[in-house]
């Protein structure tokens, strides 16, 4: 014989046996279509504020693409987003308004952060490797001070570099600014692959040193493969920083063939003459696609790298 009995909306069933056994099976708790609404409209606010903010952030860089498609004397009078007259004009005018075509400067960044991806994700994976993995002399008072490298502004160091540089007769060339990233000077990669490195287990590296390799064929064959997530957040992170940076490329490059992107934009605007705004506006817009493109291909990569950094 067997008997049922409900409780309330959302309890237990229990049910009897003839035996005496019970037993107690859930039951879906009742449906409330009142309670529904509530949490889409938070849903909807959050999302919502999250576009406005979006939109808010965004405003500059739609101002600018704006801004490339209008004449000279309404970029400024014009505060809007919406172009009455559109000059498309200033894309070619902008392509072709320096001593060489644009297209130039961007191959020169293009050799720039090339370089200086291979030197950061070559020099910075080996020394995080030595840093996670082996152990020899001072290990922790060198750890130590390569993290405070990262606290030391550009600007001490600049001028030592610059005298070195020079010494070497590397002004005008590439080296100033390839050559520092294959000797593992970015402390905040070396970092974010230690901290990556010390979540992988060290199982891997036992087993595959009782099979007879040594640190270079665990790092190659075990510890490089597992690291894509840090090594694609290094290239990414590489690439836009090396790609905007003005600083140093000013200093090293003097020469207009040698311009990269950033000192090629500086080019359009003069303090004597009147500047061409429009033209810098639209190139600063072609500029930005090929960051636009490595933030939107290596987002996942991004993500993930970050996300798994320091993991245990």
């Amino acid at each position: 014989m067997t008997t049922e009995t409900g409780t309330q909306s959302g309890a237990a069933r229990v049910t009897t046996t003839s035996g005496g056994a019970s037993s107690a099976r859930p039951t879906a708790p009742e449906s409330r279509p009142d309670g529904r609404w509530p949490g889409r409209g938070r849903s909807v606010l959050k999302h919502a504020l999250l576009i406005a903010a979006a939109l808010l952030m965004l405003y500059p860089v739609l101002w600018m693409i704006a801004g490339s498609l209008r004449s000279q004397d309404q970029i400024f009078t014009a505060p809007g987003l919406w172009v009455a007259d559109p000059q498309p004009q200033n894309y070619s005018n902008g392509w072709s308004a320096l001593s060489s075509p644009f297209g130039h400067y961007m191959l020169n960044s293009a050799a720039v952060v090339l370089g200086s991806i291979i030197g950061n994700l070559v020099s910075c994976s080996l020394a995080a490797y030595a840093f996670a993995r082996m152990e020899f002399l001072a290990k922790r008072t060198l750890f130590a001070i390569m993290l405070m490298t990262i606290m030391l502004p550009i600007h001490v160091v600049i001028v030592p570099q610059y005298i070195l540089f020079s010494q070497l007769d590397w002004l005008n060339t590439f080296l100033p600014l390839i050559v520092p990233k294959v000797l593992a000077t970015d402390a905040f990669f070396v970092f974010l692959m230690v901290q990556f490195i010390r979540g992988i287990p060290r199982e891997l590296d036992e087993a595959a040193r009782i099979d007879g390799c040594g640190h270079f064929r665990i790092f190659f064959r075990i510890i490089l493969p597992l690291m894509v997530p840090a090594l694609a957040t290094t290239a990414i992170f590489t690439f836009i920083w090396t790609w905007n940076d003005f600083f140093s490329q000013l200093i090293f490059l003097t020469d207009p063939n040698m311009y990269t992107v950033p000192v090629a934009l500086r080019s359009f605007i003069d303090a004597t003459a009147e500047s061409s705004w429009g033209s810098l506006f639209a190139m600063s817009v072609v500029s930005l696609v090929p960051i636009f493109l490595a933030f939107l291909f290596g987002q996942r990569f991004l993500i993930k790298g970050i996300a798994t950094t320091g993991g245990k």
